[in-house]
């Protein structure tokens, strides 16, 4: 898809700064700016560089100062608010317009100039190459000169001093043991080290630092005379090894498009969608195999994450290789019936805080083998799997066992292992100790998954009767029929009846417990409290712990993070579940396709083509958290296949049980 953005979008800086875009580069590495080509957070940057890759990213540069001349008057290209009173650059004043379809590009008209800027990443190499196209139609000479300024720092850090020191020598930057290589076919000059501090506006909304240092040693000018059109480059590389920017243009726009055209999906959302998926997905060098980073720009590789992104990423656009890749790292990877929730780097061991991604693991392992047919991958990895049951029924880590009625249990203390997990200060907002219900589901769900796996290969190790078991302690125990909804967890608390997004989950997958009258109530309750065109609520609005607003400080952050606040990833759950329950019919098909129109603005908004992580709970307009998040976009990309398998064919994605 290509995302335009004209004057009447960029009439201000604010408005100019609300989207931004995202390159990235298989890495980890990436590249990030807004429309305004300015940086209004601290973890953005022309070149973030992934040295290991994925997770160690450096911001080599953070932003570009772009100066014009021309007879006697200048002024910007670039904008940039400032934290000490300096003037700020206002270059979104003569901006034209922002597109992005696969790379950004800026038009500006300077008095009869035109400048246009477009940005791109190398692949699998730490590089980003910044090209220049300048008509010159004013009558005089017209000069730019670019300046980088620099971090050298971890992508998070917001420099609070000038304690660094750079120096620039035949193309190379230097800081310490950092260093980066800068090529054009422009003339580059060193420039005696200066200081500039930057306005972070965007994370001061978040309480972290407002503001940070950025330092330039050099400059890059090119002049244009009058009647001529120029085109120049600028690369910036963390290895010596010369590249062209505009074959790096090229490659990037192919490679996208390539992607698009083989996912197998029709509709242009879901294409787009196929496209930003690539984003996530990136190499690992500590296991040498892919992995799913979790969202841009503040998280990893979280195993999760990975779990609930696979199916949509890597599956439903037919990146089989890619999804078998990652599922061999954290099978190989599985300890005491658990696999890792997080790959630390360096030498520090895999954490393994996490009670749903090894279920969810056996759930992407069925789901790959049944797109596939490659058996002989579930014959290979079907002892971890059995491993993973046993350690469930016996117990493990995080308080994670089965208790007598065949439910598992997990957490305690301040062990939080579902996905509301968060623990700030001593105090756990959202508690699910017990027996958390989407958990339950998942447990019933990997149950027929590996008895469907033993009876197919041959094993016959028969896990029917233990699912019949939880089957029916799951719906005594959480079904309400005086309520028509699932409890959120079997605590003993007043938490239990909360009414959350949780419970979608109990519906939606291949293998579920519910009568189908008790899967549409569930399905209707989570639509009349829940709902929202940009996702799912955590929490009712009736309830009196909801917080509907997402912003501050990190205390009233996390107070409001399962609290109320929108997430976008389980609106997956909840439209393949209203598939379901309404036959998985060319009509359900229809009106669910109606509803994916609120996407188009979202795609929008936050990070052109990509979707965000949270949203207010009670007004879920402005994208907040990650502005790329790849449960969010995974999920979507499921509910696209299996809409088109419907109108298509007549079957659905997946297999359909009870």
């Amino acid at each position: 898809m290509r995302f335009l953005y004209g004057k009447q979008d960029l009439r201000t800086l604010e408005r100019a700064q609300e989207v931004s875009f995202l390159l990235t580069n298989g890495l980890g590495g990436y590249a990030s700016a807004t429309a305004a080509f300015s940086m209004p957070r601290c973890d953005q940057g022309i070149l973030v560089a992934a040295d290991p890759a994925p997770n160690r990213r450096i911001t080599l540069v953070h932003r570009l100062s772009e100066k014009w001349k021309l007879e006697n008057r200048e002024g910007f290209l670039s904008t940039q608010r400032f934290a000490d009173g300096a003037a700020e650059e206002d270059g979104y004043r003569t901006l034209c317009s922002f597109t992005y379809e696969y790379t950004p590009c800026w038009r500006y008209h300077v008095q009869g100039v035109m400048v246009e800027r477009r940005l791109c990443t190398a692949w699998e190499r730490n590089a980003s190459a910044v090209l220049y196209t300048v008509e010159n139609r004013s009558g005089a000479d017209f000069t730019l000169e670019i300046v980088p300024w620099l971090k050298f720092a971890p992508k998070e850090d917001a420099l609070s001093g000038q304690d660094k020191r750079f120096v620039f020598r035949d193309g190379c930057i230097r800081s310490g043991e950092q260093r980066m290589y800068v090529t054009t076919d422009a003339r580059i000059e060193k420039r005696p080290v200066s200081w500039q501090r930057l306005s972070y506006s965007e994370d001061g909304k978040d309480g972290r630092p407002d503001s940070g240092y950025a330092a330039a040693c050099c400059a890059v000018t090119r002049r244009v005379k009058p009647g001529q059109t120029l085109r120049f480059e600028i690369v910036f590389s963390a290895d010596p090894s010369p590249t062209s920017g505009w074959d790096m243009l090229a490659q990037q726009n192919r490679r996208l498009e390539n992607l698009e055209r083989d996912c197998g999906l029709s509709d242009p959302v879901a294409k787009q969608l196929a496209a930003a998926a690539d984003a996530f997905i990136a190499r690992r060098d500590s296991t040498n195999g892919k992995t799913i980073l979790a969202g841009y720009p503040l998280f990893s590789d979280w195993g999760r994450d990975t779990m609930i992104a696979l199916p949509g990423c890597c599956l439903a656009t037919r990146r089989y290789a890619d999804a078998k890749s990652i599922l061999q790292t954290f099978l190989a990877y599985e300890k005491d019936g658990l696999v890792p929730n997080l790959f630390p780097e360096g030498e520090n061991a895999p954490m393994y805080n996490t009670v749903d991604a090894a279920l969810l693991l056996i759930d992407c392992v069925w789901q790959y083998v049944q797109r596939t047919g490659d058996w002989a991958f579930a014959e290979e990895v079907y002892p971890v799997m059995e491993r993973i049951l046993a350690a469930y029924q016996k117990g493990t880590h995080h308080g994670i066992h089965m208790d007598t009625d065949g439910l598992i249990a997990a957490g305690g203390g301040l062990d939080q292992v579902t996905w509301m997990d968060v623990c700030v200060n001593g105090i756990l907002p959202t508690p699910r100790h017990g027996k958390p219900v989407e958990v339950n589901a998942y447990w019933y769900n990997a149950l027929r998954i590996v008895d469907a796996f033993s009876k197919t290969l041959g094993f016959r190790r028969g896990y029917g009767a233990l699912a019949r078991k939880v089957k029916r302690a799951f719906i005594e125990q959480f079904y309400m029929p005086e309520k028509g909804y699932l409890k959120d967890v079997l605590s003993g608390t007043a938490a239990d009846e909360q009414i959350r997004c949780n419970q979608i989950w109990a519906v939606s997958l291949p293998f579920t417990m519910l009568s189908p009258k008790q899967e549409r109530s569930v399905v209707d309750t989570v639509y009349r409290y829940l709902y929202t065109p940009c996702g799912l609520r955590t929490l009712s609005p009736e309830d009196a712990q909801y917080h509907g607003f997402y912003g501050g400080p990190q205390m009233k952050r996390d107070m409001a993070y399962h609290q109320g606040t929108v997430w976008v990833f389980p609106m997956g759950a909840f439209y393949l579940a209203y598939l379901k329950t309404h036959g998985d019919s060319p009509e359900a098909a229809a009106y669910v396709r109606s509803q994916l129109d609120a996407l188009v603005p979202m795609l929008r908004e936050g990070c052109a083509g990509q979707l965000p992580e949270i949203y207010d709970g009670d007004f879920p307009a402005e994208s907040k958290g990650c502005f790329a998040q790849a449960w969010s976009v995974g999920e979507m990309l499921r509910v696209f296949a299996a809409i088109e398998r419907i109108e298509h064919t007549g079957e659905t994605d997946g297999e359909r049980n009870s």
